[in-house]
């Protein structure tokens, strides 16, 4: 599926596209996002959130005014409240500007007093509703193609609140081609990789800033709530979700995204402690762990440090069993896995996959999982770390 019918692809499932409407009424009033960029998009997206989807009505002033599919009439005043200009005529040169990127056509009417503009190729990526209908502007629609938004982001200086959008219009959701899209609506920025992993020299020069510009940046978002910044140590990067992107989308409640759960998704490497310091500091923490005597190669301690970071990313999703101190945990080797030459020790390259059991009491059995292992080695360590 290419970018432009996955973007498609959630207006036609979801047809409520108001929600757009109102996400961008939100950050408009949002005076802690700042705006003023060079790129464009926010102006832009602010347009395309006006426009018409079926011919309409509209009366200023006592004029009656026909506005197309693509199209909306406004005063200057309430242009210039949308972009947060202080003077009517900065409003008026950023139309400007995005007329002179062939972005927008817009008119100057009632001397001066009034704007009718139309969003260029909006026949080419939205339906439109061949009939009249009376005008519903008061909650409105909008969509933009992926290529359109990445050729305004790249086109200058990107405030906060272009950079709220780019993430926004970046993010994909339970798309199998896209690691770590099932867990949550993740930022992908389409690089063909289908990693969404992150760094701040690609945002810094996408978004023509610096790098320390983008992580003050990001921090603030997130300490917002806008978006879940993960960072990873060393070279991984970072993984950005965002939130209240499922209910202001697809109006269904949003996911708790577990820091941990993504670094499984995403194979990033999953410290462990040393096997001296775990025989000095072994501590089961209440689990009752049982280990096969076959497989010396995972040890007690280890499980434990295992069964910790399952509990963090399992108990958000309503299993509760690592808090019961009924609960028993098993391991055991899977298919091949118990074979010795599929053992760590004796094949240090290669994955193991083992199950890790949930007892209730001493024999019923609850959940089981599938764990793989796999040892960190110089030669596979620039993968997994």
């Amino acid at each position: 599926m290419s970018e432009y019918q996955l973007q498609i692809k959630q207006i036609v499932d979801y047809p409520r596209c108001r929600i757009y409407r109102q996400f961008i009424q939100s950050l408009m009033s949002d005076q802690s996002i700042r705006v003023g960029g060079g790129s464009g998009l926010f102006y832009f997206m602010v347009l395309c959130s006006y426009a018409n989807f079926r011919t309409s009505y509209r009366r200023i002033d006592g004029i009656s005014y026909t506005v197309y599919p693509g199209e909306w009439i406004c005063t200057v005043k309430e242009v210039s409240g949308w972009f947060r200009t202080h003077f009517q005529r900065q409003a008026i040169d950023i139309l400007d500007e995005l007329q002179k990127r062939h972005l927008i056509s817009y008119l100057v009417l009632d001397r001066g007093k009034v704007i009718k503009y139309k969003i260029r190729g909006w026949k080419k990526h939205n339906t439109i509703l061949d009939y009249n209908c009376p005008c519903q502007k008061d909650t409105g629609f909008f969509f933009m193609p992926v290529t359109t938004a990445a050729e305004l982001v790249s086109a200058g200086r990107c405030s906060e609140m272009d950079i709220v959008l780019d993430l926004w219009l970046s993010t994909v959701y339970n798309d199998e081609q896209v690691q770590g899209s099932e867990v949550g609506p993740v930022v992908y920025l389409r690089n063909g990789t289908g990693l969404p992993v992150l760094n701040y020299n690609e945002l810094a020069v996408r978004w023509g800033i610096s790098k320390a510009t983008v992580g003050r940046i990001l921090k603030k978002l997130a300490g917002m709530d806008y978006i879940s910044l993960m960072t990873f140590p060393g070279r991984t990067g970072s993984v950005i979700y965002l939130q209240n992107y499922l209910s202001t989308m697809f109006q269904i409640s949003d996911v708790l995204i577990d820091k941990e759960e993504v670094a499984m998704v995403l194979n990033i490497k999953v410290s462990l402690p040393d096997e001296e310091e775990t025989e000095q500091t072994a501590d089961t923490g209440g689990h009752d762990i049982c280990v096969s005597d076959e497989l010396a190669s995972v040890s007690k301690s280890n499980i434990e440090v295992l069964v910790e970071k399952m509990a963090k990313v399992l108990e958000p999703q309503g299993i509760f069993c690592f808090r019961c101190a009924k609960s028993k945990y098993k391991l055991f080797p899977l298919s091949n896995a118990c074979r010795e030459e599929y053992l760590l020790r004796a094949r240090k390259e290669s994955e193991t996959q083992f199950g890790l059991m949930i007892l209730c009491g001493s024999d019923t059995p609850v959940y089981t999982f599938e764990l793989t292992v796999l040892p960190i080695t110089e030669k596979n360590r620039g993968n997994l770390a």
